[in-house]
Formats: C-alpha cells, sequence, structure tokens
C-alpha cells in the first residue's frame, strides 16, 4: 500500500479519492474549499491539509485533478505548490485535462527536482469516477509509469502508457475530438427523427446494435429525446477541452474541421444559458434554431 496525496476534490477526484481509501491507501487530500476536504475525511478517514505542499510531504505518489493549466501549476511550482515537498523518487500524477506543453514543462522541473511526472488524463466522465472503471491515458517514463500503474488502477478498469511525457494529454485530445463529431452527429440523427415521427427510442435500441452504435448513443440517446441535460460533462469543460485541441493542432499542423465547426456550436449553448448542461444539448441547440 502506498502513501498519496490528491489535490482538487472536484467531481472526479472526490470519487477517485475515495477509491484509493477504499483500497487501502494511505490517503492526504487537498482542495481550494477547505470544506469539502474536511467532509471527505469524515467520510473516508485519512487526512487534509491546508496546502498542496503539506499534502505532498512524505508522500509515495501525489495525485492531481484540477481545472486547467494554471490551477495546475498554482498547485505544483505556486506558493505552496506540491512540487516544494516532494521527495526523491516519489511521482506526481496529473489526472487534469491540460495541454501537452504543460505537461512537459511540468515533467522537466520534477526532473530537475529528483522525482517523476506522469500526465494521466482521463475518460469516464463523473460515472466513471464514482464506480472505479476510468481509462487513464499516460504519457511519461516507463519505469516511473511502471511504479504508479497498479495504484491507478484503483479508480480505473484501463490505464496505458501511450508514449513520453504529454502523450497522455495529446491522446486525450483526440479522444475529445472523436465525441465532439459523435454527439453533433448523434444530435442531428435524432432531431431528424424527431420530426419524421418516428419513435426515438426504438429506433435508437436497432441502430445501437449495428454500425451506427457508441457510447454516446448508449448513454445519452433517450436522455436527448426527452430533453434532459441538467448532469453529466458540462459544455463548459467541453469548449476547455476543444480550445486545447485546436491550439495544439494550429502548432502540429493538423486539420480540425468538424471539431472547430462543434465547437462554435457548443459556444451557442453556452449562450442559451447551457454551460453547465451535457454535453448531448448540442440537440437543444438545434431544436431551438431549426
Amino acid at each position: 500500500m502506498a502513501k498519496v496525496a490528491f489535490l482538487g476534490l472536484g467531481v472526479m477526484g472526490y470519487p477517485m479519492a475515495r477509491h484509493l481509501a477504499a483500497k487501502g491507501h494511505e490517503v492526504t487530500v487537498y482542495n481550494r474549499t477547505r470544506a469539502k476536504a474536511e467532509r471527505w475525511v469524515a467520510d473516508h478517514g485519512g487526512a487534509h491539509a491546508g496546502t498542496p505542499e503539506e499534502a505532498a510531504r512524505g508522500r509515495d505518489i501525489v495525485f492531481c485533478c484540477v481545472g486547467n493549466d494554471d490551477d495546475l501549476r498554482q498547485v505544483t511550482t505556486g506558493p505552496g505548490g506540491a512540487f516544494a515537498a516532494m521527495g526523491q523518487g516519489s511521482v506526481f500524477v496529473d489526472h487534469t485535462t491540460a495541454s501537452a506543453a504543460v505537461a512537459r514543462e511540468l515533467e522537466q522541473e520534477a526532473q530537475a527536482r529528483g522525482f517523476g511526472f506522469i500526465d494521466a488524463p482521463v475518460s469516464g466522465g463523473q460515472a466513471g469516477a464514482e464506480n472505479g472503471v476510468l481509462t487513464v491515458m499516460c504519457g511519461g517514463d516507463p519505469a516511473t509509469y511502471g511504479r504508479v500503474e497498479p495504484v491507478i488502477m484503483s479508480f480505473a478498469r484501463a490505464c496505458r502508457l501511450l508514449g513520453p511525457s504529454g502523450s497522455g494529454q495529446l491522446t486525450k485530445m483526440m479522444n475529445q475530438i472523436c465525441i465532439a463529431g459523435l454527439v453533433q452527429g448523434l444530435a442531428e440523427a435524432i432531431g431528424f427523427g424527431q420530426r419524421a415521427g418516428l419513435d426515438i427510442e426504438a429506433v435508437l435500441d436497432v441502430i445501437s446494435k449495428g454500425a451506427a452504435g457508441s457510447w454516446q448513443m448508449e448513454n445519452r440517446g433517450k436522455t436527448m429525446d426527452q430533453g434532459k441535460y441538467e448532469f453529466g460533462f458540462a459544455v463548459d469543460w467541453m469548449r476547455k477541452d476543444l480550445g486545447i485541441c485546436l491550439d495544439e493542432a494550429k502548432r502540429n499542423g493538423a486539420l480540425l474541421p468538424v471539431t472547430a465547426v462543434v465547437d462554435q456550436f457548443y459556444a451557442e449553448v453556452q449562450r442559451m444559458g447551457g454551460g453547465r448542461w451535457d454535453t448531448s444539448s448540442l440537440l437543444a441547440r438545434l431544436n431551438q434554431t431549426s
């Protein structure tokens, strides 16, 4: 069993840390809102710390899941950041969906200080975190990865090293690019079927068994047909992620025409007041504009 810290107890981090404790790891948590860290300890044991630096001191592995590049730099190399307390041979594992550039930047800083860094964004959403079945996409040194993979599996059903530092974040970008196009296609199909007067639930049950089937169809098709969006992965978060994808594409020369269009569709959903709606709310945009 490892001595670990978890920085960031949002909708993903809170249950991920819970799974670590349930597997018997010694967990210290940090959250910007102290009351949430105190509640986590009351629910699951362990300890909470007042700063990331305090949380990281004496830990074998420090996990992190925060909002964006700036938040990540703040809890790592900012005042009271975790990097100041991490010892030789420890490992920082970052589950934030962030840029590949910040992953490489922080790995270099970690190496200079004598400890490891793995970028490890996740897929599976809040439900995946709650149920401990996340998919984890990793970048970094193979030996360092090998030390942390068994602990990551406390809250994952799949975890894989995909290349050097930044590869995890680049893989997560591919994941979000795929999702953007899939959800828009699903929204258009359901909108088309509704106007054609079809029984959407029956249609989805049939076509989900064929080539059109996808996770999005299985898990979001019915709620899209019902106009329910008050749950799931928020549009605001998706726009952040797609912005990272589009910025990276500018650097590497990749063409993302569909992604760029869907990003603007999500901007329209935000203007409709749907920033916290699930990403499947692209159908609400179609229904409003048609």
